[in-house]
């Protein structure tokens, strides 16, 4: 996708939530936006690029088009981001669904739920399910999540630390951010009213909440319960007046890291035609992410290392739930090369490929490809290849050997 291509996507000076899509529609990347415009455009800036490193450059070039979600607020973006990251999976958010240094925000399941924000692996330590009413998240940025909270609580207060019935008034309650679950001031009932506003808020319910909240109106008011029905106009109001322009930063483009640069690896492996196996390994950033090695069974055919090279990329990109690659490595000369190439291209994909070239001893002597990513990633380059020419070996003896 290429920047004079932005205005066929008509993007609003407005917050929201944007979509990069590839050419069948399927999402590749979710983000949020005080100005839906001016941020998108920013990807596009070529110092950007070069400072966020090869694998924004491909997402951006797999791109098709971008579509777009408008939010009332800032806030509405934030949280309708995660909750799409979560219901989506796409390719390049992958990494912060899985990245347990993000946080959440945790709904405990109590007589008075307690509402805490913190690091996913600390609730993974503290928490199971059963524990739990909710969870939200994951959200890359702790500062974003924390203004964001402060924002909810004032419209919705909430219990996190003080105990139930302590008998005087916590910190937070004094600062009318706990509802008095502490000393007795809010009923079971009411409290379970703002659990469930603060649920709709994170799961985009804006609408149905309002419609609740103008019915608690009234009826606070029948009963000439003035003071909370007072309490409940000023919420509404809040929420139709977000200031929120300070939780999306400018230069919030934060999932583009080399250290989350993924390079994946494919090899074949047979005798005679015999036996045929493929494999997928795979290196993010420096490290070998064994848990995501794949293994594929090949028909059994000639001697056609271009068919079983077919074979493992079809099947590979069948799946649309696994975090696309930012470099493909094979293994062989030009024309294995080309035919990696020409097979992305029937599926609509732009991805780069490399190919390692052998000597007759079976050693590197040679990277096809473009310098940008050989010079970048050299090493990973021969690390991937000789895992996955590794892994596809000891594939291919099990196999033969269960015949023996």
């Amino acid at each position: 996708m290429k920047r004079q291509d932005l205005e066929k996507c008509g993007l609003p000076d407005t917050p929201g939530v944007y979509f990069f899509r590839d050419t069948e529609g399927n999402i590749l990347y979710i983000g949020k936006a005080t100005s839906l415009r001016d941020r998108v455009r920013s990807y596009f800036n070529p110092d950007l690029m070069k400072s966020r490193g090869l694998r924004l450059v491909s997402m951006v070039t797999a791109a098709h088009t971008v579509t777009h979600q408008i939010t009332e607020s800032v806030l509405e973006a934030l949280l309708l981001e995660s909750k799409l990251i979560k219901d989506n999976v796409p390719p390049y958010n992958a990494k912060e669904k899985d990245n347990r240094s993000f946080t959440c925000v945790v709904i405990t399941k109590e007589e008075f739920p307690r509402v805490l924000v913190m690091r996913t692996r600390e609730y993974e330590k503290r928490f199971t399910k059963k524990d739990t009413l909710a969870v939200y998240g994951p959200f890359a940025s702790l500062t974003q999540l924390r203004d964001a909270m402060k924002i909810i609580r004032r419209m919705f207060p909430y219990r996190d630390k003080c105990e139930v019935n302590q008998g005087k008034p916590c910190f937070n309650a004094q600062l009318k951010l706990c509802p008095g679950v502490c000393y007795g001031a809010v009923t079971k009932e009411e409290y379970k009213r703002h659990i469930s506003n603060i649920q709709k808020l994170f799961e985009g319910k804006k609408t149905e909440l309002k419609k609740d909240l103008e019915k608690q109106m009234k009826e606070y008011a029948k009963k000439h319960a003035f003071e909370k029905a007072a309490q409940v106009r000023n919420t509404l109001f809040a929420l139709d007046h977000i200031k929120d322009i300070s939780l999306i930063k400018d230069d919030e483009i934060v999932s583009f890291k080399d250290s989350a640069f993924r390079i994946e690896g494919y090899d074949v492996a047979h005798i005679s035609g015999t036996d045929r196996v493929g494999v997928m390994t795979v290196i993010e950033g420096k490290e070998k992410m064994t848990d995501e090695y794949r293994k594929f069974k090949l028909p059994e055919r000639t001697n056609d290392d271009y068919a079983g090279l077919r074979e493992i990329m079809l099947r590979r990109f069948g799946h649309k739930e696994w975090r696309y690659p930012d470099l493909i490595v094979i293994d062989g000369g030009v024309g294995h090369k080309q035919t990696a190439e020409k097979i992305l291209a029937g599926l609509g994909l732009l991805i780069p490929i490399v190919s390692v070239v052998k000597d007759e001893r079976h050693k590197p002597k040679d990277i096809l490809g473009a310098a940008l990513h050989v010079d970048n990633h050299k090493k990973e380059i021969l690390l991937v290849n000789s895992e996955a020419h590794r892994f596809a070996i000891g594939y291919h003896k099990v196999l033969r050997n269960r015949l023996v």
